[in-house]
């Protein structure tokens, strides 16, 4: 199966082919990892509809994602969470030193959130 484009009918086959997980035996497992990206879902629209942020928090699912899926996390992050949460997540990702370094990436063309590159470089 070609992966040119993420969408409903391939994320799962995509999520499966890249896990990288060793410390996971079980689909139950794989499962409870795929449901990091809810969670960061729900924290970055918490974030846009108050302002309030638990960063370690966040910061904390978005490392366990990477480790799970490495670089295959990123075009994952993107297909599951709204463009408007994009430049919140892109601000973690800056700060993690996640942004791929070719510039024809179109996550170079998304602006961070200031406000929270600023919270997080003073953790």
């Amino acid at each position: 199966m070609r992966f040119d484009e993420l969408n409903k009918e391939n994320f799962l086959l995509f999520a499966i082919k890249h896990y990288e997980n060793p410390t996971a035996s079980t689909q139950e497992e794989f499962e409870e990892d795929l449901k990091r990206f809810k969670y960061v879902k729900r924290w970055l629209k918490k974030y846009h509809e108050s302002g309030d942020i638990k960063s370690h928090l966040l910061l904390n699912h978005i490392i366990v994602i990477f480790n799970c899926w490495n670089d295959a996390a990123i075009p994952m992050f993107f297909h599951k969470i709204e463009e408007e949460y994009w430049s919140y997540l892109k601000s973690f990702l800056i700060y993690l030193e996640r942004i791929p370094e070719y510039p024809e990436t179109s996550l170079h063309y998304i602006t961070s959130d200031d406000r929270l590159v600023r919270l997080l470089e003073g953790t």
